[in-house]
């Protein structure tokens, strides 16, 4: 879909919200302030960058995309329902028996998971082996996976690091939603790993920050992944709960689901912002 353009991309990132507020509220539970945040990243990775094919989601040659931050796949789940992998009229059933939309990424049962994930660190570290095995047998797919900020505290992310610049990983991009916020509290106040861009680069990455809502930015940050000699790093700046004005830069709606009266507000003005766009 190279020919979508900056406001599609925006109208297909407010219908990703949308989707996101409806599954947490159907599920009563989920984590809808991290998963509002890296809406505009996964949207444009599926809608403009990733070679991939909805009617063919496990075609050999696809590039891939490890969630790293698991607890974000209301997020995942919604972009995916929204590019055709799924009906989006599945999203509501996240979380219930018999549903496969389950709390994490299940790469077993959700066409377009190309990773289950969820015990934060462990999803880059995938990453960094789907990358490896491209090079290795001579493909040409590309891996992309998204960490939180709050992630990167984990030893474990800069172990898959240090072992992705050392064996030369420049098919790999490594997004961090910077939000500054985690479960409990702001980075700086829980433990910071900050900063994030002079850490990547220690470990010998090559590093880009960008404001992570702005598709500008993120193309731009893109184009510099595919020049790269090294993996790539991409810091991009966001809002957690971005869109719903009362979960806005609030870390209580990190594991949170909107009760009525919250959901017919978030809807209501993430409804408003599609109207804008059109």
């Amino acid at each position: 879909m190279d020919c979508v353009t900056k406001k599609e991309l925006q109208h297909i990132a407010n219908n990703v919200r949308i989707g996101i507020i409806e599954g947490v509220y159907g599920a009563k539970a989920g984590h809808p302030g991290g998963s509002l945040s890296c809406a505009d990243i996964l949207t444009y990775l599926y809608f403009k960058e990733m070679n991939i094919d909805p009617k063919d989601p496990k075609k050999a040659d696809r590039d891939r995309l490890v969630l790293s931050k698991g607890h974000a796949a209301p997020a995942l789940y919604s972009v995916l329902a929204n590019r055709g992998y799924f009906s989006v009229d599945e999203l509501p059933t996240l979380r219930h028996i018999d549903s496969r939309l389950q709390g994490h990424p299940d790469m077993k049962n959700i066409p377009g998971v190309d990773m289950s994930s969820g015990s934060l660190g462990q999803g880059i570290s995938a990453a960094v082996g789907m990358a490896l095995s491209s090079k290795h047998f001579g493909d040409n797919f590309r891996v992309f996976t998204i960490l939180g900020d709050g992630e990167c505290e984990e030893g474990q992310v800069w172990e898959a690091a240090m072992f992705a610049a050392n064996k030369g990983l420049n098919n790999l991009v490594a997004f961090v939603d910077f939000n500054n916020l985690q479960i409990d509290g702001s980075c700086d106040e829980v433990n910071s790993p900050c900063p994030i861009d002079k850490k990547f680069e220690a470990f010998n990455w090559n590093v880009a920050v960008i404001d992570g809502h702005d598709f500008d930015e993120i193309e731009a940050a893109l184009e510099k992944a595919k020049a790269s000699d090294k993996p790539f790093c991409i810091v991009a700046k966001t809002t957690k709960g971005k869109g719903v004005s009362y979960m806005e830069n609030n870390c209580g709606w990190h594991g949170k689901a909107p009760g009525t009266e919250d959901y017919e507000t978030a809807i209501k003005e993430l409804t408003a912002i599609g109207e804008s766009l059109k």
